[in-house]
């Protein structure tokens, strides 16, 4: 048996994390797409300007749903598309976006980065929130 720290603890072994202020400098010079994997109504509460949300439980589903691929009728051809930028996975703390970024390294997402520390560390500190 795992506990779910130890079962994050281990996932963050397999992925790439950035701190957010990685995750701000690269908002400065590009448009990252950044994938909120928290629950709507947690990103209802506040989330990083022009961040999409597909909560950890369906995100392997809702992929094909993402606006940068969804006019694709073609599923495998939209995962294709948004797997060939990088994406940028944030939770609250870091926990679920690293479980989720593991979980879309196995689907084959190779440019994905977990943001340690999560909208918390975002918010701590003191980066733009949208509500």
């Amino acid at each position: 048996m795992k506990t779910g720290a130890q079962l994050v603890a281990e996932a963050k072994t397999k992925i790439q994390e950035l701190t957010v202020q990685q995750l701000a400098a690269l908002l400065q010079s590009s448009q990252a797409r950044i994938i909120d994997v928290r629950e709507p109504a947690e990103f209802a509460a506040g989330h990083i300007p022009g961040s999409v949300n597909m909560p950890r439980g369906v995100l392997e589903m809702q992929l094909p749903q993402h606006p940068a691929v969804a006019q694709q009728k073609d599923a495998v051809l939209a995962l294709t598309e948004l797997a060939a930028e990088p994406l940028y996975l944030i939770c609250r703390s870091g926990a679920r976006s690293a479980l989720a970024a593991e979980s879309l390294q196995r689907m084959g997402f190779r440019d994905i980065y977990s943001i340690a520390g999560g909208i918390q560390a975002w918010a701590d500190s003191g980066l733009p929130v949208r509500q």
